[in-house]
């Protein structure tokens, strides 16, 4: 999990440093994962969905947040740092809290876990002041996490019940591995008009230009790795905190984001200030304070005589 997530990290951005089509960089990244997901079916090492379509059509608001969620974050990589788009990923939970409320059934949090944003909202902002420049942030980055934030935040919303329901009927053949699989092959319909309106026009000038300036071997070869590492670190994710109590996933996950901030900020030689580290810091702290308060189960009343 955590060494496929750092590998699509790291494919992603140098696919996106090759080529500046993000749309659709952000839909071959999802055919690999369908590759590999018809492969599983089609040998048998993996049961097929047995899916109505009216199944099919509750997954389809879900499929249509994680194509949003994917290439928001594949845009804000490609357009800013990787450390940077982490940052600002990390303010999901504050995503997750306006979603929780506002979106039926209500989801009211212990005001702990609400208290927890604060330092959330505070440490991204504190990586954004840069020293003698005041605040200083790739706005179009900034703007791409956000709408991954609330894209994923929505997702989760929608699809709690929804996925919970597939997996509780075993005629389905809907584990953790097939419910991703599902939803990964109707994000992927949802980005291909994107690649259209977005970059249709100069697709072939872009592709053309990054295979004469990097090769075309190493282009597709980025873009293939970054989507066989998005499909298997999402695919272990799924099972794996599936497996797990609600305060061991919180610490996986938050030690995900560190691994990732620090790995990219090497390899890719992006500058770290002091603000950026300690906004960063307290960000992903406050991300794991509010994981573990709204996880937390409110203590059973006590019986009066």
């Amino acid at each position: 999990w955590y060494a496929g997530n750092t590998m699509y990290n790291v494919y992603n951005k140098k696919a996106a440093n090759m080529i500046h089509a993000h749309w659709f960089v952000a839909a071959a990244q999802l055919v690999v994962g369908m590759v590999w997901s018809v492969t599983m079916w089609a040998t048998g090492l993996r049961k097929k969905p047995n899916l109505t379509a009216a199944d099919i059509t509750a997954c389809i608001p879900i499929g249509l947040m994680a194509c949003i969620s994917h290439a928001g974050s594949v845009l804000a990589m490609g357009m800013g740092a990787v450390s940077f788009a982490q940052i600002v990923k990390a303010c999901e939970p504050v995503f997750a809290a306006v979603v929780g409320l506002i979106v039926p059934p209500m989801d009211v949090k212990p005001m702990l876990a609400y208290a927890m944003l604060i330092p959330i909202i505070g440490g991204v902002g504190l990586a954004c002041i840069k020293e003698g420049k005041g605040v200083d942030i790739n706005v179009a980055a900034f703007g791409y996490a956000s709408l991954a934030n609330l894209a994923a935040a929505l997702k989760g919303k929608l699809g709690g019940s929804v996925t919970k329901a597939l997996k509780g009927d075993k005629s389905k053949n809907m584990d953790s591995a097939n419910v991703y699989a599902v939803m990964n092959f109707i994000s992927f319909f949802f980005t291909v008009p994107m690649v259209v309106i977005a970059e249709g026009s100069t697709l072939k000038e872009e592709w053309d230009h990054a295979c004469e300036e990097h090769g075309a071997q190493a282009l597709i070869t980025n873009i293939a790795l970054s989507g066989f590492f998005f499909y298997v670190y999402n695919e272990f994710a799924f099972a794996f905190t599936a497996q797990v109590g609600a305060v061991t996933s919180s610490v996986l996950n938050t030690a995900k984001r560190v691994i990732i901030i620090v790995v990219s900020s090497v390899m890719f030689m992006e500058p770290m200030t002091k603000n950026t580290v300690m906004g960063s810091a307290i960000a992903i702290i406050g991300t794991f304070g509010y994981s573990l308060a709204s996880k937390a189960k409110a203590a059973p009343k006590k019986k009066t005589s």
